[in-house]
């Protein structure tokens, strides 16, 4: 007699042995990643054996996520963590700062010739300085209150409700463009800050971001998300036309930033909830499309295993290249959409996704994530083997364990 099976599985959220490996996972990440601390200050990117290239310099997105990953680890109770947030809040302090006109460059002056101010970069100075001055790392706090003066004065715009993208070194010129991908580390820095520094408007200026963003200009995109805008906000859909590859500025729709910025929104109708704030209703529906088109056209779109980078406006890939973040960004929803709604959907991708992670990017023979494949999942020539990113990867194995809310600095304490 043929018995059917309705029971469904149990959560890997819920078992002691998938917990017990993304714990390992993690440490062996941080341990990874202690390398690409500079004597000289700060943190560089590594290559692919876990070595500090020739000549590299402090970069100030690196060593912001890395003040905000160690000090998450220090919370833990990991040893030497703190330390080594501490290395990253003093260069963030120092050789990464601008002394002369205020902000923070984009690296080390003595190994860039960028000198522009960019959104994007602060919002991780304020990550880092937000989690580690909840942290108690020494430093932190003041860096806190000082790029939080910089992002309120310099990048919020109250009139516009967003964020704007990059001024010249002397705060003199403001550029003509906005960007979605400073916006949606915006929304995450907001969360953040509305836990840590217990201020609720915050929460309004994410919602407000989202609102423009998603509600209003990828929905009308059937969840496709537009990155690029002229200054006036008015739609720049060709910007980068290109360049499908460009690691932060791509042409096209990304579906790695579909998963977070779906993850974002469910972490942002929590914290609205949790402070007795209505969320709109539109939020979580938005989220959940975001979800699933992305999905559609990321996931094998060209025939090809995993998610392909960019996708144009019809859903066809752009780049095929098969990205970390991507997949850690992902899982990572699929973990939150899990916890949101225990439905069965998010179960198989959140297993998929952690199965594809386990045999495509982990490098066990050298230790840390494969960064950047290309569609044959191989190290990409025209990325090289690089390593330089713990922040995607790290967070990857704590999300999931973790509430909705509060912030992922405040719930980490509780692992």
């Amino acid at each position: 007699m043929n018995h059917k099976i309705t029971q469904q599985p149990r959560r890997w959220l819920d078992s002691a042995i998938h917990h017990h490996w993304l714990t390992r996972e993690g440490l062996a990440l941080l341990d990874f990643h202690r390398q690409a601390r500079l004597a000289s200050g700060g943190f560089a990117a590594l290559d692919g054996n876990g070595r500090i290239p020739a000549g590299a310099g402090a970069d100030t997105l690196i060593t912001g996520r890395m003040a905000h990953s160690y000090a998450l680890a220090a919370l833990q109770g990991v040893p030497g963590a703190a330390a080594l947030a501490e290395h990253a809040i003093r260069a963030l302090r120092g050789v990464l700062r601008d002394e002369r006109h205020g902000g923070w460059f984009a690296a080390d002056p003595a190994v860039t010739e960028d000198r522009t101010k960019q959104c994007y970069l602060h919002h991780f100075v304020a990550l880092g300085a937000a989690t580690a001055a909840h942290a108690v790392i020494p430093g932190a706090a003041a860096l806190l209150d000082e790029v939080v003066e910089v992002i309120e004065t310099r990048f919020w715009s109250a009139h516009e409700q967003a964020f704007v993208e990059r001024y010249s070194q002397d705060w003199s010129e403001l550029s003509d463009y906005r960007g979605g991908n400073s916006n949606m580390h915006g929304v995450e820095l907001c969360l953040a800050l509305a836990d840590v520094r217990d201020e609720l408007a915050w929460l309004d200026r994410a919602l407000a971001i989202v609102e423009r963003l998603i509600h209003r200009h990828a929905a009308a995109r059937d969840y496709r998300i537009l990155e690029h805008f002229h200054g006036d906000w008015s739609e720049w859909p060709d910007y980068n036309v290109d360049r499908p590859d460009d690691g932060f500025y791509p042409y096209g729709a990304t579906p790695g930033h579909g998963f977070e910025w779906s993850r974002l929104m469910l972490h942002l109708e929590a914290a609205l909830e949790s402070r007795g704030r209505a969320a709109p209703p539109w939020l979580f529906a938005d989220a959940a499309e975001l979800f699933d088109a992305s999905l559609r056209d990321g996931w094998a779109s060209d025939g090809a295993s995993g998610l392909a980078y960019t996708v144009d406006w019809q859903g066809r890939p752009n780049s095929r290249r098969r990205r970390h973040w991507t997949h850690a960004e992902a899982l990572t929803a699929a973990a939150a959409f899990l916890r949101r709604t225990n439905e069965a959907h998010y179960e198989r991708w959140y297993r998929q996704l952690w199965d594809f992670i386990a045999t495509t990017f982990i490098d066990r023979a050298r230790g840390g994530w494969q960064q950047e494949l290309d569609s044959q999942l191989a190290i990409d020539p025209a990325e090289s083997d690089v390593k330089p990113d713990l922040y995607h990867a790290y967070q990857a194995t704590l999300l999931p364990r973790l509430p909705l809310t509060p912030n992922l600095a405040l719930a980490v304490e509780g692992l």
